[in-house]
């Protein structure tokens, strides 16, 4: 009885400008994939990660990427706010590090 909700273990994440105004890089101050980088330029090659995956189903987004330590999101155009995108890929970022689940499935 009675739900529980999952702790948030406050997860502050800072977001960081890009060269392309396009793109937001997302630190969730935990290591993202340490030493190498994945690029997912489209929906389609997000199959490998779950955490893609769910980047994607925000819309708006049209690409992402992994660095060691971040996330970059890329939006379609300029038309689309930021700040309209942000809470819904926060909120993607917090659950899906709070859920423990790994962030690529090898093939």
């Amino acid at each position: 009885m009675g739900h529980h909700h999952h702790h948030h273990s406050h997860m502050f994440i800072q977001t960081q400008d890009t060269p392309n105004p396009n793109s937001l890089k997302f630190i969730p101050g935990k290591p993202v994939l340490e030493t190498r980088t994945m690029d997912f330029p489209t929906p389609a090659a997000a199959f490998r990660s779950p955490l893609a995956r769910q980047l994607f189903r925000i819309e708006g987004v049209k690409s992402v990427f992994f660095g060691p330590d971040s996330i970059t999101v890329t939006k379609e155009n300029e038309e689309l706010d930021w700040n309209l995108l942000k809470p819904d890929i926060y909120a993607t970022i917090m659950d899906f590090f709070a859920s423990g689940l790994p962030l690529v499935t090898e093939e």
